[in-house]
């Protein structure tokens, strides 16, 4: 009888030998699929005449639509050049930096320690590359893979992460897949795939397959409307246009890891100034929301 108990004890102490790894790896896979809640913000390229002309006035303005952020553009109206003044006028506007458009040239050798003090003071992590033509081409493609790698190492001692911005054109045809997708796959992780949803869209893509393609890269996406080419009775405006953002904030949420959605109006139908375009979109946005 006590080698019958003896064998029962070894097996079961077995048992728990085999499936407990079952149950952890069962245990990562949700961790890695944690539910974000993103912040919102907005382009300060969807405004940048009035950024330009009053800096505080517009960020006050779009602070009392309710944005949690911005996302700079290379203007800063007034406080050019002073990121301490700019600082100071995002805390008096609870507001937040949440990242901003750059282009390799301030990331070159000569300009890199100047632009990292610049954004660290401002207190953003995130410096998106967001237009290159060489993006697009066959050669170009790999020149951008290859400085974006490097930038990610050498940011990474500064808590700062390097990304890229995708247009229409990135959607192109290249080595059996896009340019996006040839980007994204010789990337490593830490640089943030910030997707223009818009974009995408008019590109003829499924912005939703592409949150889920590359999970826990779309750290920040550009929710903007760019109505694909033939698209009647919609306007380039959130929520009054032809794209899911319900399932594609899910996506975002849920896979992409998403911590900004951010606002981007290139369009002001129906007479709407710039301003009043982004409050409509924002008003589309806060509607999808509320249905989370």
């Amino acid at each position: 009888m006590k080698k019958l108990k003896d064998i029962f004890n070894v097996l079961i102490a077995a048992s728990v030998l085999i499936f407990n790894p079952v149950v952890s790896a069962h245990e990562e896979h949700e961790k890695s699929h944690v539910t974000t809640t993103p912040q919102l913000s907005v382009q300060l390229w969807s405004v940048k005449d009035e950024v330009k002309a009053d800096f505080k006035g517009t960020l006050k303005t779009l602070a009392e639509m309710g944005f949690d952020g911005v996302e700079f553009a290379n203007e800063f109206g007034e406080f050019a050049g002073d990121a301490t003044a700019i600082k100071q006028v995002l805390d008096s506007l609870s507001l937040k930096g949440s990242g901003a458009h750059v282009s390799f040239e301030q990331l070159n050798e000569k300009n890199f320690a100047d632009t990292v003090k610049f954004y660290q003071t401002l207190g953003i992590d995130m410096l998106i590359v967001g237009w290159d033509e060489r993006a697009w081409h066959p050669q170009g493609i790999k020149e951008v893979v290859g400085l974006l790698n490097h930038l990610s190492k050498k940011l990474a001692p500064y808590g700062m992460k390097t990304g890229f911005h995708n247009h229409d054109h990135e959607f192109n045809a290249f080595a059996g897949t896009t340019y996006w997708d040839y980007l994204a796959m010789n990337t490593p992780e830490n640089v943030v795939l910030q997707q223009d949803v818009g974009w995408t869209t008019y590109a003829g893509k499924d912005p939703i397959a592409y949150v889920e393609k590359y999970p826990g890269r779309t750290l920040t996406t550009h929710y903007k409307v760019k109505l694909p080419k033939g698209t009647q009775g919609k306007l380039p405006i959130i929520g009054q246009d032809t794209i899911d953002w319900l399932n594609l904030t899910k996506a975002n949420m849920t896979v992409g890891g998403t911590l900004w959605l951010v606002v981007e109006q290139e369009e002001y139908p129906n007479g709407l100034t710039p301003l009043q375009a982004v409050a409509e979109s924002k008003r589309g946005l806060d509607k999808v929301l509320q249905q989370l």
